[in-house]
């Protein structure tokens, strides 16, 4: 899908079980992590993903997407391809699939750096790994206001989406 859509971006780092998410700020540039949902059934996660969109003025989702070392997806990249063509429909806002890759681990080991226990990085792994999803997708996908100076060409140096 084509990224679209003004607001603020919601990521999801997808789960059997829980779902940890972050939300960027209103430009687009800083993700902070909001929280980690259980999920419960259908009705209850279409209702409560409903009100996040609409309380967080969401423009656009950004499903993790588990993608093996090789780059090849397996069972739980299609699941989370279900997962994320559900919410798209269930809330009506675009979805972009992002490579994940370790960023749970990444969340583990920045979450153990600041002195936490195991309990306690277990609690907040699934949104840090959501905000650093999404940290990673504003930084190289999400373009850019060209920068214009007199007598200078104007510059763009992001990339644009490709999902």
């Amino acid at each position: 899908m084509m990224v679209s859509g003004h607001g603020r971006i919601l990521a999801v780092d997808p789960g059997s079980v829980r779902l940890g998410l972050a939300i960027s700020d209103v430009d687009r540039r800083l993700a902070s992590p909001l929280t980690t949902y259980t999920r419960r059934d259908a009705a209850q996660d279409a209702a409560y993903f409903k009100r996040i969109v609409s309380e967080e003025e969401v423009g656009l989702l950004v499903v993790g997407l588990p993608i093996h070392e090789d780059g090849s997806e397996g069972g739980q990249a299609k699941a989370a391809r279900a997962f994320g063509a559900w919410l798209g429909d269930v809330t009506g806002v675009s979805v972009v699939f992002y490579d994940e890759r370790f960023t749970s681990f990444e969340a583990d080991n920045a979450l153990a750096d600041i002195g936490l226990t195991k309990k306690q990085r277990k609690a907040r792994r699934d949104r840090v790994a959501a905000q650093i999803l999404l940290q990673t997708y504003l930084d190289t996908e999400v373009p850019r206001a060209k920068t214009c100076q007199p007598d200078a060409p104007a510059t763009d140096s992001a990339t644009r989406p490709t999902s």
